[in-house]
């Protein structure tokens, strides 16, 4: 009997620990000359374009899924991401008329991630597109303090007329 129960509680230890939240591990993460490299939260970053050594460093810290929102033929990224066991996803966002749809699609991405506890590098060439989503998500969808998701915004870039107006209908739609 005692060794069904020692059973039993192994079993629903590993369980837990399957279903617990994937966290940023910081210790292992080295991503030196990573344009605009930000941590949100411990399940979100930011940047610029990664290179190859940057995707390794970031999944072996624990990021489980890649959304780029660069447009045209990321297929090289993808392989390399999903070779290193991460979820990959592209979202051509037009630098001169970024959409709700995006956004929309941006949503549902980080809502699915956010429900399995993954943890998420959104990046673009800058980090301008990847930190105006960012921003944009952490105040409609988690509602985080406004000042404080801008203030990160900020740090990286100040928007344009196009990129204000459009974080301005995001906020309003939401």
């Amino acid at each position: 009997m005692k060794y069904m129960y020692v059973l039993f509680l192994g079993a629903c230890l590993a369980v837990m620990a399957l279903n617990a939240p994937a966290k940023l591990n910081q210790n292992e993460l080295n991503v030196s000359g990573l344009k605009n490299f930000q941590i949100n939260s411990e399940t979100m970053v930011s940047a610029g374009l990664p290179d190859n050594t940057h995707l390794e460093a970031l999944a072996k810290s624990g990021v489980n899924r890649v959304v780029d929102l660069i447009p045209g033929d990321r297929q090289a990224e993808q392989q390399i991401a999903e070779s290193l066991g991460m979820q990959f996803h592209n979202i051509s966002v037009d630098w001169h008329n970024p959409t709700f749809a995006d956004f929309e699609r941006y949503t549902d991405i980080m809502n699915e991630a956010k429900d399995n506890g993954e943890v998420v590098l959104t990046h673009c060439k800058l980090n301008w597109r990847g930190s105006a989503f960012t921003y944009l998500y952490r105040v409609t969808q988690l509602n985080e303090d406004e000042a404080t998701a801008r203030a990160d915004m900020e740090a990286i870039w100040t928007p344009n007329e196009t990129w204000r107006d459009f974080i301005e209908k995001v906020k309003t739609a939401n």
